[in-house]
């Protein structure tokens, strides 16, 4: 989510998005699970907007230290927040750019489903793909991540799968834009 085929970068467009979408929210509760190589519940359902926003801020690949995408793990971890004594509609929105090597996100959407869950996915790239920047302490870019070979790696949308993840959660897929 550091590529910066969406500006300024996939990541902080995501909090962009976030924080949009509470301004149009009136009461409902939000909660944030966070997911990289790893995932977790970082803020718990809440309509206490602005601790969430605040803790959305501090949201980044230094949070979670182990790398990779588990978008099946990110999908059960959300399922898991919800409170099964009530019977309001649950609704997972999924922000990312759609990798994910390590997990079946299309079985953690089923599972999702049939807990009751809706899926929004939101995809977050382009299909074509955009290098990954490392950057030094300072958060200036020294360069760009290599894959075992040393060939620059790129991180591409994987609209496919998120397109699965929602039909499979009776939900919607769609693509991050500017507007």
């Amino acid at each position: 989510m550091l590529a910066e085929d969406v500006k300024p970068t996939r990541l902080d467009r995501a909090k962009l998005e976030i924080a949009d979408l509470t301004e149009r929210l009136d009461g409902d509760e939000i909660g944030l699970a966070l997911f990289s190589g790893a995932s977790f519940v970082q803020v718990p359902l809440t309509s206490d907007y602005l601790t969430a926003l605040n803790y959305l801020d501090s949201a980044g690949p230094q949070v979670i230290s182990r790398p990779g995408t588990v978008i099946g793990d990110a999908i059960r971890t959300a399922t898991a927040a919800f409170d099964d004594s009530l019977d309001n509609q649950k609704v997972l929105i999924v922000m990312t750019d759609g990798e994910d090597h390590e997990t079946d996100p299309l079985a953690a959407a089923q599972e999702a489903a049939d807990a009751g869950v809706i899926i929004y996915t939101i995809g977050f790239g382009t299909p074509d793909g955009e290098p990954i920047p490392e950057t030094n302490e300072y958060g200036e870019i020294t360069g760009y991540k290599r894959g075992q070979n040393g060939e620059v790696v790129l991180s591409k949308l994987d609209q496919n799968t998120l397109q699965s993840i929602a039909q499979t959660g009776n939900g919607k897929y769609y693509q991050a834009t500017a507007g």
